[in-house]
C-alpha cells in the first residue's frame, strides 16, 4: 500500500518539463564586451538623426574615426543642433562628438 502511494504522489512529478538554459554567449553582458565599429556607430547616428522630429537629420553629414563622431551640414534650429549632439552622444561606442552643424539662414 505505501509503495502504491509513494507512485502515484510522485507520478505527477515525472511528467514535468525541463527548462534548456541559454548558451553561454547569451547570458546578459556578453554581447556587449564586442568591439563597436564605426561603421556601426555611423548607421546608428544616422537613423537617430533621421528618426528624431526635431533634428529631420537627413541632410546631416556623418563622420566617425575611431569612435570620434563629427557632425557637418545644416539645421533649422538650435534646437535641434543640440539634439543632434545629444542623440549622437547616446550612441554605443561613441566616445566623442564634434557638432559642426551650421543653423540654415
Amino acid at each position: 500500500m505505501r509503495i502504491l502511494i509513494t507512485v502515484l504522489l510522485l507520478a505527477p512529478l515525472a511528467s514535468v518539463t525541463t527548462v534548456a538554459l541559454p548558451a553561454p554567449a547569451a547570458f546578459a553582458g556578453e554581447k556587449d564586451k564586442a568591439p563597436v565599429t564605426d561603421d556601426t556607430i555611423v548607421d546608428q547616428v544616422r537613423l537617430r538623426l533621421a528618426g528624431d522630429a526635431d533634428v529631420k537629420g537627413g541632410g546631416i553629414d556623418v563622420v566617425v574615426k575611431d569612435g570620434a563622431v563629427t557632425l557637418n551640414g545644416l539645421v533649422d534650429t538650435e534646437k535641434a543642433r543640440q539634439k543632434a549632439e545629444r542623440l549622437t552622444k547616446k550612441v554605443k561606442g561613441v566616445r566623442s562628438v564634434i557638432n559642426n552643424l551650421k543653423l540654415r539662414t
